[in-house]
């Protein structure tokens, strides 16, 4: 066993201590009944780390989401596993990876420890988190969520279609814009997999997608990341290569992505505005949340040379706001109702033939 291992009462008795803590949605590729150990020394913790740590108040997040999507009730005393990471959320916290095993934040529903820095005037603040040791193999080695990540896969030639969900802002109806588009096409009897590309480790937005019908479903959890906020341009591109190379790899008739937060996000921007995302990515359908957002949203990834199919999202619930976009746009202005039902392969059609996307994708219209 590696010099820098906690000793609590006998090795059983931190194993145990890690089998019967909560694990987070965020250790979901993690075997939880491995041999793992604890160390607290001469340690700085890295974003995807695994910590065991005991709950010390409780704030924001009273819950805790599971492997398996339950969310867990918190309480004072509880012991659960989950992974540093940062977080980047307008609309609750940003918090980065702290330089220590200090008291710390739960920032994130799925499992995400972290250090605030700023929050939403409307939020609690984070539920406090008192770190017990970072998760290692029996040689001392820290746990990190990169450890068991899928490898890196080239794409498929002739692979299926691809059309990225993207936003004005958090919370402006791009997860229920993706996961309408996956439902209408799956029942236009299209074999359709699906992706989170960015964001915060959750599982909220995959199940969604995985209820609309979705065959197969990934996020950047599946590429070793807690979190993208903070990555550098080469990580996001390469999480974004690694995500589409696997979900072609099951040979769907098209994949469906969502890019999360706002245009404006650091990594969203980066990736949208690349050559990478350009030449991956045949359409996108913005997500916003007023008439405002929208027009400025098309103008923005016109300036980027991105084909946008439609404008959907929280502006779709008002018949003033859908008016006011429409008459601004010479786009589709697609509501959820629309997404969902089976004539949305008519617009596929039509988005198909207008972006003289390769007959190899032909195969999409049958």
């Amino acid at each position: 066993m590696g010099d820098n291992v906690i000793e609590f009462k006998g090795r059983k008795g931190y194993r145990d201590r890690i089998v019967n803590a909560k694990w987070a949605y965020t250790t979901r590729r993690i075997p939880k009944d491995a041999s793992w150990c604890l160390t607290d020394r001469n340690v700085t913790p890295r974003a995807g780390d695994l910590v065991l740590a005991k709950v010390r108040r409780i704030g924001q997040h009273k819950r805790l989401e599971l492997p398996d999507g339950r969310r867990a009730h918190l309480f004072p005393g509880d012991e659960v596993v989950v992974a540093y990471g940062n977080r980047y959320a307008p609309d609750q916290f940003e918090a980065i990876v702290p330089d220590c095993l200090g008291i710390c934040h739960l920032v994130a529903a799925g499992g995400v420890a972290s250090q605030m820095i700023f929050k939403h005037e409307a939020v609690k603040n984070p539920t406090d988190l008192s770190p017990v040791g970072l998760l290692t193999n029996n040689e001392g080695k820290v746990v990190n969520l990169q450890d068991f990540a899928l490898t890196a896969t080239q794409l498929i030639k002739n692979r299926p279609p691809v059309i990225a969900v993207v936003g004005s802002s958090m919370n402006s109806g791009k997860t229920t814009t993706a996961a309408n588009l996956i439902r209408g096409l799956v029942r236009a009897g299209l074999t359709v997999n699906a992706g989170k590309v960015t964001g915060t480790g959750a599982g909220g937005d995959t199940w969604f997608y995985r209820d609309a019908g979705a065959r197969r479903v990934m996020d950047f959890l599946d590429a070793g990341y807690p979190s993208t906020y903070l990555l550098s341009p080469v990580q996001v591109k390469q999480n974004f290569m690694t995500l589409l190379g696997h979900l072609a790899g099951t040979d769907p008739d098209i994949i469906v992505i969502e890019i999360a937060d706002g245009l404006h996000q650091a990594e969203t921007e980066k990736l949208v505005a690349s050559k990478t995302f350009a030449h991956h990515v045949d359409g996108v359908i913005f997500a916003a949340a007023d008439s405002l957002g929208g027009i400025y949203g098309v103008d923005r990834l016109r300036s980027w040379d991105v084909n946008i199919l439609a404008v959907s999202g929280i502006v779709t619930r008002s018949p003033l706001g859908m008016r006011e976009l429409q008459d601004a746009i010479d786009l589709p202005v697609l509501g959820s109702k629309v997404l969902r039902s089976p004539t949305v392969e008519v617009y596929m059609r039509e988005w198909l033939s207008r972006f003289n996307i390769p007959r190899t994708h032909e195969r999409v219209i049958r």
